[in-house]
């Protein structure tokens, strides 16, 4: 005898909840695409969707039961929803629906490689929503954009991105194999994922490898591979992302701390203090229209590589051992292009 919650062929009650569940969800595909613009017949609903024709009629029909007036517009040879129906939809203020429109843009930038895509979001609000709201998404659409970014480039990244996000949701330990600049060939990692986060211009995870108990952190885009094992993650329920940074200019904490005292002549003066650089910034104006920023670092070699882009400009104040690795560093450029110059 068959348990109750098997039937004949063998499904089980959850097998037959995830199926109802699938459908439903085709269903509601099905009726947010005949209430956007476009060309829906039955095929091309059907590719949409990667299903049978036969399934959208069922599904058309399943909506019609449920009450929804759908009819199909010859001219147009597309199903259409009755324009005076809407499905019930969150009463969302301007600016909400204004943020959901820039969320959407901003997930859609080249290069961010976002781990899950807010225009689907946007599209199922549209095609819910009045005429009204419609125009407003389509209008913030088109006057606001994002260029210029300088992400890291993450296209090549985004199903270890997904990896990394299923094994965090699911609380699942991570296996990849990472590409460190550090090591001659990639290595095999094991590790308890901690948090994936979005840092200056790239993806890092923080990740503690299974054997160890030290957290480490991973450029996501030096991942060859990830794969999302069965056994469970060791993740510290106190973990707090700030404090595990502490005041690193960056990412890369330094074992020491400084206090930086750095000063920008009056040409670069306010351009500079136009960004807020770091969450321990303090600005302080001069007489003669320069100005000194100051700030709390643990460790001086990402702040390093930020003032070299404002070489002659800037001037260390402190501490000594910046002063010298600016020199140093800026010494190199020098040394190396000057091999090159040839004299006209």
């Amino acid at each position: 005898m068959l348990p109750k919650s098997t039937d004949l062929l063998g499904h089980t009650d959850r097998d037959r909840r995830i199926r109802q569940a699938d459908r439903l969800a085709r269903i509601l595909s099905v009726l947010r695409l005949i209430q956007t613009r476009g060309q829906w017949n039955a095929k091309a609903i059907a590719q949409e969707l990667e299903v049978a024709e036969r399934t959208i009629y069922r599904d058309l029909q399943a909506l019609e039961f449920a009450g929804v007036p759908w009819f199909y517009d010859a001219d147009a040879q597309s199903y259409r929803v009755r324009s005076d129906y809407h499905f019930p939809v969150p009463n969302l203020t301007e600016e909400e629906i204004i943020g959901q429109a820039v969320a959407t843009i901003l997930s859609e930038t080249t290069g961010l490689g976002v781990v899950g895509k807010a225009s689907s979001a946007t599209q199922k609000i549209a095609a819910t929503a009045s005429e009204e709201v419609q125009q407003l998404l389509t209008d913030v659409g088109g006057v606001i954009s994002v260029l210029g970014l300088q992400l890291a480039e993450h296209r090549h990244s985004e199903e270890s991105i997904q990896g990394i996000r299923q094994a965090l949701l699911r609380k699942r330990q991570l296996k990849g194999r990472y590409v460190s600049p550090y090591e001659s060939s990639a290595v095999e990692l094991a590790l308890d994922p901690i948090r994936l986060c979005l840092v200056k211009n790239a993806w890092y995870l923080i990740g503690r490898p299974v054997e160890s108990e030290e957290l480490r952190t991973y450029r996501v885009a030096r991942f060859e591979s990830v794969e999302v094992m069965d056994a469970a993650a060791n993740i510290p329920t106190d973990f707090d992302l700030k404090a595990y940074f502490g005041n690193a200019w960056a990412v890369y904490r330094g074992s020491q701390a400084y206090k930086v005292a750095v000063r920008f002549l009056p040409e670069a003066a306010r351009i500079v203090t136009e960004t807020n650089w770091h969450h321990t910034q303090k600005v302080i104006p001069q007489e003669d229209e320069s100005v000194l920023l100051t700030f709390q670092v643990d460790g001086l070699q990402e702040i390093c590589s930020w003032l070299l882009g404002w070489t002659g400009r800037v001037e260390v104040i402190e501490p000594p051992e910046l002063r010298t690795m600016l020199l140093d560093r800026s010494k190199a450029g020098m040394e190396l292009n000057q091999e090159n110059v040839s004299v006209h």
